[in-house]
This record gives structure tokens, C-alpha cells and sequence, in this order.
């Protein structure tokens, strides 16, 4: 496959505040500049955006924010990836924490929402859906609310032949759970899944 090879990535950090350290990835030597453009915006504007939420959603001052990255996938023409900001406000009860994924098909050269990852008029919300409450209760988590189904653009990201959904904080599950991330083999979904898409190309065995 041409141009398979993984991208590069570089760590930089926004200068925001003596009490924040916040660290965003950027990828480099990429063959269209104008996508790695395109990706490198996107991921300073999503890292912004979380740093806006954090600021807005409480009127005291921030004592600690720490923003970090996780690359998922770095394979196949697919590059996934977290972006997470914890933020600790003085007076607060306890800390507060956002992930948000991103994905990029670097063959098509675009960002991918969860629909993107299945044929046309598939029932992917249904089935995954599933597939969550069966692992809900499976793990016994425990949740605010009995689970009904995802949203059509539920946060994911991918992890080589895995599509895994995840909720924020307070969305299903108590504060002290922790982050509810489902893990979905592309095995289970392969019916449906759009084959000239990341997750269908993440799922060849070649």
C-alpha cells in the first residue's frame, strides 16, 4: 500500500499559565502539506476547545491543568488519537477531565466521524449499541441511568482492530468509575462495516 508508513509526531505545548501544562501532538514530513495542515489545525483547535471548556464551566481560578495526547493508531493510511485536558479549579471538590478522539483516513484525507466507518444505511448506531449494554453488563458497571443506545456521534477512537466507544465523565457512570470505554472487535461488526473505510482497512489480515 503506498504511503503506508506511519506519520511523524512531534510534542509542543501551549503557553497558556505558570499552572498549566498542556501538550499537544503535530504530525510532520507528510507528502500533502496541505492535509498536514488540515490535521495540525484540527488538533490545535480540538485542544483549544477543551481548554475553553475547562475555563468556562467554572468562575474560579485554575490551580493545575494538565493536558496530555495518546496515539492509538498510527497505521495503514489511519492515524487515531486522544487528546485529554485535566483541569483542577481552587475550591473545587475534585478535578475535571475531557477526552476527546481523532480520527484522520490519511488515504481519502479527511476526518472521520463514526458514521464514516460503516456502509451507507447500516443500523452501526443499533449494533453497537448492543454490544455496549451487553458489556455493561458484563462488567457491571454502573451507571446514572439505565443505557439505551449511543448517539450517532458517539466519542471513539481506534486501536489496530478495535473500534472503542467511550463516554465522558457524568454521560453514564458515576465520577469515581472513571471513564467507560467499550472495546469492539471489528470481528463483530464486519457485516457492516464500509470496507474502503479506516476500520475496514484495519481489519484486512494483510
Amino acid at each position: 500500500m503506498m504511503n503506508s508508513f506511519p506519520v511523524n509526531v512531534k510534542t509542543l505545548r501551549v503557553s497558556e499559565g505558570p499552572n498549566q501544562k498542556v501538550f499537544y501532538p503535530q504530525v510532520e514530513g507528510m507528502k500533502n502539506p496541505q492535509f498536514e495542515r488540515f490535521i495540525n489545525q484540527t488538533i490545535i483547535q480540538e485542544t483549544q476547545e477543551l481548554i475553553n471548556q475547562q475555563i468556562a464551566n467554572m468562575p474560579t481560578t485554575v490551580a493545575e491543568m494538565i493536558g496530555l495526547y495518546e496515539m492509538k493508531n498510527n497505521q495503514r493510511q489511519v492515524l487515531s488519537l486522544t487528546i485529554s485536558n485535566y483541569t483542577y479549579h481552587y475550591q473545587a471538590a475534585h478535578g475535571m477531565t475531557y477526552i476527546k478522539g481523532l480520527t484522520f483516513d490519511l488515504e481519502k484525507k479527511e476526518a472521520c466521524k463514526l458514521s464514516d466507518l460503516f456502509k451507507p444505511g447500516s443500523n452501526y448506531i443499533e449494533r453497537i449499541s448492543i454490544l455496549v449494554d451487553r458489556q455493561i453488563k458484563e462488567r457491571d458497571v454502573m451507571v446514572i441511568e439505565d443505557f439505551e443506545t449511543i448517539q450517532a456521534d458517539q466519542d471513539f477512537y481506534l486501536a489496530d482492530k478495535t473500534l472503542v466507544i467511550f463516554f465522558q465523565l457524568y454521560q453514564l457512570a458515576p465520577y469515581a468509575f472513571g471513564f467507560p470505554f467499550f472495546p469492539i472487535s471489528v470481528y463483530d461488526i464486519q457485516d457492516i462495516l464500509n470496507e474502503d473505510g479506516p476500520l475496514g482497512r484495519l481489519a484486512e489480515n494483510n
